[in-house]
């Protein structure tokens, strides 16, 4: 502890090091088990679809090319890596078309991070029950999503991308619950994975290297598990430091109440929601808006003289920068493509998101006649309401259209169903599994707590496209 800046949160780091090294299966309540069941089937959808792109099969490429022991699978390739390997690819593949799952306050996508490592360590183990399985997951939602809320926004409007920062958390407390480290070392794998995680918010804007900081992040937990296995030793309140601490460096707007409040009893993992939309979360309530006004009012693109977005700062940061078809990274995080291709057909999905339509003149066309500003009142809800936005349509005939969108569709407060799930699901790995492998993976998901090998899932989900 420094004298002069004393920790945010006296002992913060060791006391979700002992909860998350003595979690059991038992001690999760039933919605947090059948939630994770949905989070894993919605992640493995995002692995298979995301194995395929060419960001992920670079870095499949290149980690082949190193070779090493064949420890574990990677997603859409009959090859087997090192289990860090492994993570860092299917960890990309998970967050390759912005599609994983979504913590609104941490801002951090738990099924890419956790999953990846989940099942690289269950191959390199020889096994893992399903019940052990949802219990590392489950660790490290709850680790990774108190430390990212902690932080609170301002890590994101620092410029930090929170899936390579804060992300090494979620993936070093589920390698260490698959390994079976006790609470001093796992202390340690969370004192580590915090002080080597990165991510820049700049790479939203073109880059392929958005999709890597999953994978990375995923990579560096495991690495940092299977260092503190060993005794290596990180940073023992790396989480609370007040000077040089993850919260403090990050974020000059740190909410440290968040990192123990309930721990336990109130479930941070519940509030994670899925993603309809292959777009930042950030704008998912602007698409949902515009696609009820389309729906209530039959109206089509031709009928669309301009649209009006009012959004939080937070969002107008992260999402309303002029769009100049960077490629399709900026396309799916930014405002203005989002809500063209809304616009045009009423829908979001992969379909919309492809190299020749990035700069497609149709949509860019659209994105003219699309303004995104501030609104004030949306701020001054506070951080809670970030995503909640307004959506004016003036037509060609001189109607002001509006809609406002508190909860988006797959929050937790305006949830997918199981079927929504499970059918974004299909539609994800449509290309990789045929209709009966899509079924098998689905039931084995959904009676995963019996399960008592997660070997024979990898089997059924991993495999070269069909």
């Amino acid at each position: 502890m420094s004298a002069v800046q004393p920790d945010l949160a006296d002992g913060a780091t060791r006391t979700l090091a002992t909860f998350s090294a003595g979690l059991t299966y038992d001690k999760l309540p039933a919605t947090v088990s059948r939630h994770l069941k949905q989070s894993i089937l919605d992640g493995i959808g995002c692995m298979v679809h995301g194995a395929a792109l060419p960001w992920t099969q670079k870095i499949a490429s290149m980690v082949q090319a190193e070779g090493g022991r064949p420890e574990a699978s990677l997603f859409d390739a009959s090859a087997k890596v090192p289990a860090a390997a492994a993570a860092l690819v299917n960890g990309t593949a998970g967050h390759a078309f912005e599609l994983d799952d979504i913590h609104r306050d941490s801002i951090i996508h738990p099924n890419s991070l956790t999953l990846s490592v989940a099942f690289a360590l269950a191959e390199r183990n020889g096994g893992c029950s399903g019940r052990d399985f949802i219990t590392a997951v489950a660790a490290g939602y709850e680790i990774g999503a108190r430390i990212g809320a902690a932080a609170g926004p301002g890590l994101l409007l620092a410029g930090f991308h929170p899936q390579g920062t804060t992300g090494t958390f979620a993936a070093a407390a589920t390698a260490a619950h698959m390994l079976g480290l006790n609470a001093d070392a796992t202390l340690h794998a969370l004192g580590t994975a915090g002080s080597l995680g990165a991510g820049l918010m700049a790479a939203q804007e073109g880059a392929m290297v958005k999709r890597l900081h999953s994978g990375r992040a995923a990579e560096t937990g495991l690495r940092a598990a299977l260092l503190a296995k060993d005794g290596f030793t990180g940073i023992d309140n790396v989480v609370e430091a007040g000077y040089g601490g993850f919260i403090a460096a990050h974020s000059d707007t740190p909410l440290p109440e968040r990192l123990l409040s309930g721990l336990g009893e109130d479930w941070e993992i519940l509030n994670t929601g899925f993603k309809p939309h292959a777009t930042v979360t950030s704008i998912h309530t602007c698409l949902d808006a515009l696609a009820m006004i389309r729906a209530e009012h039959n109206l089509t693109a031709d009928g669309i003289a301009a649209i009006e977005a009012a959004v939080s700062t937070p969002t107008h940061v992260h999402c309303a920068w002029p769009y100049a078809a960077q490629g399709v990274t900026a396309a799916q995080m930014n405002i203005y493509f989002g809500l063209a291709v809304m616009a045009l057909e009423g829908e979001a999905f992969v379909q919309q998101f492809t190299p020749d339509r990035v700069a497609d003149p149709a949509v860019l066309e659209m994105i003219g006649r699309i303004e995104a500003r501030v609104d004030p009142a949306i701020d001054a809800l506070g951080p809670a309401h970030r995503h909640t936005a307004s959506i004016t349509v003036t037509t060609t005939d001189g109607r002001r259209l509006e809609k406002r969108v508190e909860n988006r569709k797959g929050s937790p407060d305006n949830p997918l169903t199981e079927a929504e799930v499970e059918t974004k699901f299909r539609a994800l790995t449509a290309g990789s599994l045929d209709a009966d492998r899509q079924t098998a993976v689905i039931d084995t998901v959904q009676n995963m707590e019996i399960q008592p090998d997660v070997l024979e899932l990898i089997g059924i989900a991993i495999s070269s496209r069909a």
